[in-house]
């Protein structure tokens, strides 16, 4: 009894000194570490517009017709001033000529009464009256030619028609679409932007605007308007981007996602790896005579893999970017390619097992 107690306190403190030995042979964390240096920030505004035509209008028929001839192709382009549509004149062309008939008739009356009145065989009331008459007839006249012109159809700014839904011969409404034209030579693009970040943006400031169509291809433009109102329900802000679409790949309709450049700084930044949380607070390891120093850090926002550092480290700093889990504050540390040193020596030794 007394011998198995013996071994087995032997035991316990040959173990405790095995533990104690691997202890102190423990090799240093190996991690990796670069000089924090100063990098770009740029402060930007997301938003989802909508994309509208430069110019776009449903010409319509403006009385119930006849349709007579349709002169545009689906899709086409068409000028200014361009004939879309015609409808049937028959009618109102057979006005006209009875309305010239009688503007001509009462203009020769009004030369007649004017000579006798020269002459003292009219009165003054009887010239006043054929003037009347005959300022009647030459408006009934352009009455009509008006009429006509209001059945042909034409295209009021140059544009791209959209698909064609009548056919000559129908007869159609008052009020029943005809064509849509729109110009999209370049496009109107509409976000809103929150009444919180409305300092952020400005008149003539360059947007950038993806499309889900093209989603490798970024079209870019200018902030053109911004709504004096904002809207209290919402609490946002109309404004609206001009972007310049020469080969039409943007159509009105399309959904975009804006973003805006604000502005640019360049400000201390370290890996979103290397950066460490506890709470609220944040910290970075810095390795300070082979060792690993821990430090809190004011941040900034996160962009393109980097954290930006407001403060709590200087310029050319080593820090740790790659093993910070297996660090606490003080721990000897190895970078990659280190040999010197008896701390290093020790690491070798417990890898090989001398």
């Amino acid at each position: 009894m007394r011998s198995s107690l013996t071994l087995c306190l032997l035991a316990l403190t040959l173990a405790g000194c095995g533990a104690e030995k691997e202890k102190k042979a423990r090799p240093p964390a190996l991690v990796e570490a670069a000089p924090i240096r100063l990098a770009t920030f740029t402060d930007e505004l997301e938003a989802v517009g909508t994309a509208l035509a430069n110019e776009q209008v449903i010409l319509s028929a403006p009385v119930t017709e006849r349709i007579t001839s349709i002169n545009f192709a689906d899709g086409g382009f068409v000028s200014r001033g361009q004939v879309i549509a015609t409808l049937a004149v028959g009618q109102e062309r057979a006005e006209l000529a009875a309305a010239e008939a009688q503007a001509l008739q009462a203009t020769q009356q009004l030369e007649r009464i004017q000579a006798l009145k020269k002459r003292g065989f009219a009165t003054g009331a009887s010239l006043d009256q054929q003037v009347a008459a005959a300022n009647s007839a030459r408006a009934n006249a352009q009455l009509a030619r008006a009429s006509i012109g209001d059945r042909v159809i034409r295209a009021p700014f140059a544009g791209w028609v959209s698909l064609r839904t009548v056919s000559p011969g129908a007869i159609v409404s008052a009020g029943t679409a005809i064509a849509t034209v729109s110009d999209i030579s370049r496009i109107k693009l509409d976000f809103t932007v929150p009444e919180t970040r409305l300092s952020m943006i400005r008149q003539g400031q360059s947007i950038k605007a993806v499309s889900s169509a093209y989603p490798d291809r970024p079209f870019t433009g200018t902030i053109a308007t911004i709504d004096p109102v904002i809207d209290p329900a919402t609490r946002a802000v109309k404004v609206r981007a001009i972007l310049p679409n020469p080969d039409r790949a943007l159509k009105p309709g399309m959904l975009l996602t804006v973003s805006v450049i604000a502005r640019q700084r360049q400000s201390l930044a370290a890996p979103e790896l290397a950066l460490i949380g506890d709470g609220e607070e944040r910290f970075l390891f810095l390795v300070q005579d082979r060792k690993a120093k821990r430090v809190k850090v004011e941040t900034g926002i996160r962009q393109n893999g980097l954290v930006e550092i407001l403060g709590g480290v200087q310029p050319g700093s080593k820090v740790v970017t790659d093993g910070v889990v297996k660090l606490t504050d003080g721990v000897p540390v190895r970078l990659p390619g280190d040999k010197s040193g008896p701390t290093a020596k020790m690491a070798d030794r417990a890898a090989t097992g001398a």
